[in-house]
């Protein structure tokens, strides 16, 4: 540690050092953030803003199947034909309106007796994030940090990405579509938990919104970068790979660790140099007589042992608890985005309409989670989005070929409304949890969200012949999650805690025992 780091540190002799020794106070990173940095100031947001920009590819890799593996449109050659006979006609009487090379079902004939395999890679995709996460989560915490999981997990996305364009056939292309599920799942838990660890407690709800933001905008992007390329969807994962390729090189360098895990991880004094570094940024200073107290020493100045999320009967529930709403909310989140295809709309059209309600969704949530409880505006949303896809079976199919204007609307508000219950169930869970563990939680939740992502395209294959069923399955999983979360505990304004022990020790002293406090809240 170099002088710079403490400016007003002057180790002198005698009587003044026994004093400085003496009053020397230690503080937990969430007391040293809230009492001498500052809960968000100009050093916290440049370093959320930096963090957020990873969630715009995250958003591209993991959507761009609406434009590669959609069906295009087809026409038949000089004479016409029965619209809805292409399976009876002779390959030689049609045609795709893109060419052989828009998506992958044109270049591969995904139609008629092979229509579902046209679901395959996009279920592998969600498979590979769920086994990823739980990988990427367990490096986060134990091993490399959040900072060069996000690192690996961006150069890995870029290589795999590419490597799609490549494939010979579906079968390769689906696992290399598997491989780029894995890879990018790294990005968002990481993301999250690198910029709300470095905040207020106060502030947690809205950073946590920064990167759901900057995951519309790659959303938002996906049409604008996809229509020039139409033609191509090899030539769409290209341009695809290079954007985590130049985050990793240009951006990442610029990103500090979070001073919470290196503290977990006994490294005090990295932590405090992030930390000093955070205050002269935001014109505050910390004094030279307060370290950072090892949450990883007991009380009898003994190493903790080694702690597990599912060592702890109230942690396992609450895990438990929080993936089954999960599992819902991913379902219908993703599988209502791939399902755009199913309202008969210009699916470029309908993409820039979903993609434009993320933005009221995130800036809802922003606001809401300044003052609202969590459990209250999760259930709210989720239980809204249930009821806009249920309300549109009611339109399914009465278009008679062109999309219903109503039930693109109710689709568009049940959209939003998913997307704002799948905000918020990131930032609760953030706060669910302590930080030995954090990241492995949010990295379960990730994958209770990729397992209810992984069946959503086999949901939408159906929509194509009956679109009432998937709008109908929709709307019961988002009910169903959104009753789970009562089970749940409050966590508007509570402590980020260190440690397992230290949260159950503080939630025994403050409400009984966590699973007491769970029943009755």
């Amino acid at each position: 540690m170099d002088e710079d780091d403490y400016p007003d540190l002057v180790i002198k002799t005698g009587h003044e050092r026994e004093s400085l020794v003496s009053s020397k106070k230690e503080l937990t990173v969430d007391d040293i953030i809230e009492q001498h940095v500052g809960p968000l100031g100009f050093a916290q947001l440049l370093h959320v803003f930096l963090v957020s920009l990873a969630w715009i590819f995250d958003s591209q890799n993991t959507l761009i199947t609406i434009f590669t593996d959609a069906q295009p449109a087809w026409r038949c050659k000089g004479s016409t034909c029965d619209p809805s006979a292409m399976c009876t006609l002779d390959p030689r009487m049609w045609e795709w309106v893109g060419g052989d090379k828009s998506s992958t079902i044109a270049e591969w004939g995904l139609i008629c007796d092979k229509k579902f395999q046209a679901g395959i890679p996009a279920s592998l995709f969600f498979l590979g994030s769920l086994i990823g996460s739980a990988v990427h989560g367990r490096l986060a915490d134990a091993y490399l940090g959040r900072k060069k999981t996000v690192l690996l997990s961006c150069l890995l996305t870029s290589i795999t990405a590419f490597l799609t364009s490549l494939a010979p056939n579906i079968w390769v292309y689906a696992l290399l579509r598997f491989s780029n599920g894995f890879a990018r799942s790294g990005i968002g838990i990481c993301c999250l938990v690198l910029s709300t660890e470095v905040v207020g407690r106060s502030w947690r709800g809205q950073v946590g919104q920064y990167g759901f933001f900057f995951f519309t905008v790659g959303f938002l992007s996906l049409p604008l970068v996809a229509y020039p390329v139409r033609e191509s969807w090899r030539s769409l994962y290209k341009v695809m790979s290079i954007f985590p390729l130049i985050y990793s090189v240009l951006i990442l360098p610029y990103v500090s660790e979070s001073p919470r895990w290196l503290a977990i991880k006994g490294r005090t004094d990295e932590a405090m140099r992030v930390l000093i570094k955070f205050a002269r940024r935001n014109g505050k200073v910390i004094p030279s007589n307060v370290s950072i107290s090892n949450p990883t020493i007991t009380e009898g100045g003994l190493p903790q042992k080694t702690e597990s999320l599912w060592s702890t009967g109230w942690a396992s529930k609450r895990i438990a608890t929080v993936m089954l709403a999960g599992f819902g909310v991913g379902f219908v989140y993703y599988g209502v985005q791939l399902n755009v295809e199913n309202l008969n709309f210009n699916v470029y059209f309908t993409v820039a309409i979903n993609a434009l309600m993320e933005i009221p969704a995130v800036f809802i949530g922003s606001v809401f989670l300044g003052f609202t409880d969590r459990r209250v505006l999760f259930s709210t949303s989720a239980f809204l989005a249930g009821i806009s896809c249920l309300l549109c079976t009611i339109f399914s199919g009465k278009g008679k070929g062109k999309g219903s204007w109503a039930q693109l609307g109710i689709e568009a508000v049940g959209f939003m409304a998913a997307s704002l219950s799948f905000d918020v169930i990131y930032i609760y869970c953030v706060e669910l949890f302590p930080t030995n563990v954090r990241n492995f939680s949010v990295s379960m939740l990730r994958q209770s969200l990729m397992l209810g992502a992984a069946i959503a395209p086999v949901m939408v294959v159906l929509g194509r012949l009956q679109p009432a069923i998937s709008f109908l399955v929709f709307g019961a999983l988002s009910i169903f999650s959104g009753v789970v979360t009562f089970w749940l505990p409050e966590t508007r304004n509570s402590p980020l805690y260190e440690t397992l022990e230290q949260q159950e020790k503080e939630e025994k002293f403050t409400l009984g025992s966590p699973g007491d406090m769970e029943m009755a809240t």
